[in-house]
């Protein structure tokens, strides 16, 4: 399946734009508008990119936290630091295990999180904004030739952006 998605700057435009694509023959169920007044980003379906963060910074934590204990545990074995004073050095070995577990927690959120946030959603983080900012989005989904059709359709409407994109097989 492919998709077409423009963004138009009014309710107007993107009324027009819909109507124009229906009087070429493009059904209306393949069409559909965001923006104020019509679905949301959330109702169909684009990507939230807080939820793609944190899914990015839990698949870390499984093994940051326990690789940090380990190399916090290790580390403190081999350089022999003695974090309370005394002679049970088990503790103070545990101790580094800890604090390189919270590291490793540490980095898990700063670089899941982080890289999902910025990379993780696509173009979906773009989408959000624009429609944030006041601007519609009409989206056209529908076989290659279809798309192309409606492509012809709305750049007469000279949409701020418009960009066609190919549904990924699941294999």
């Amino acid at each position: 399946m492919n998709y077409l998605i423009a963004v138009l700057e009014t309710k107007q435009e993107a009324d027009s734009a819909s109507y124009a694509l229906e009087k070429e023959g493009i059904p209306k169920e393949k069409t559909t508008i965001l923006g104020e007044g019509y679905q949301s980003a959330d109702e169909f379906g684009l990507i939230n990119p807080n939820q793609q963060a944190k899914k990015g910074a839990k698949k870390l934590v499984y093994w940051l936290i326990p690789f940090g204990f380990a190399a916090g545990y290790a580390f403190n074995v081999l350089t022999g630091i003695q974090i309370f004073p005394g002679d049970n050095s088990l503790i103070d070995h545990i101790t580094g295990g800890v604090l390189g577990a919270a590291s490793g927690a540490f980095g898990a959120f700063v670089v899941g999180g982080g890289v999902g946030l910025t990379t993780g959603s696509g173009d979906a983080l773009t989408y959000r904004n624009r429609l944030n900012e006041g601007k519609y989005i009409v989206v056209v989904k529908g076989t290659d030739s279809l798309v192309r059709q409606a492509t012809r359709v709305l750049r007469q409407f000279e949409p701020e952006y418009i960009q066609g994109y190919e549904e990924p097989v699941n294999a």
